[in-house]
């Protein structure tokens, strides 16, 4: 089942049928001691820190993946106004949550172009 996910709170051509509520996913990251060396050196440069560009991608990815898990056992087929959010535990750790409201969308009929 193919899930909309969508930074807005309607979804052009569509209305919400249901809303199952608040769905979210959270994944909890340490990049390695080699990683936060080379990434140490790298900012002594300056530039774009490519091991944390990666890491923080798909650490998103992953985040994105469980919300997803989690609204479709709730029975959604969106999630709506989807956020992320991220903050530091201790030195070497990020969290990554994505969330937002997990709903029923259905075909709006009253936005469909009439057909002649």
């Amino acid at each position: 089942m193919n899930i909309i996910i969508a930074t807005t709170p309607s979804i052009s051509g569509y209305r919400v049928a249901e809303t199952k509520g608040h769905v979210f996913g959270l994944v909890v990251r340490s990049r390695g001691l080699a990683g936060n060396f080379t990434a140490g050196l790298r900012s002594l440069v300056g530039g774009e820190i490519h091991e944390y560009t990666s890491l923080l991608e798909d650490t998103r990815r992953q985040a994105i993946d469980r919300m997803v898990q989690n609204a479709t056992v709730m029975g959604a087929n969106a999630v709506l106004s989807m956020r992320f959010d991220s903050s530091e535990i201790g030195s070497t750790m990020s969290e990554i949550v994505a969330y937002g409201t997990a709903v029923v969308l259905v075909p709006d009929a009253a936005a469909q172009p009439a057909v002649e």
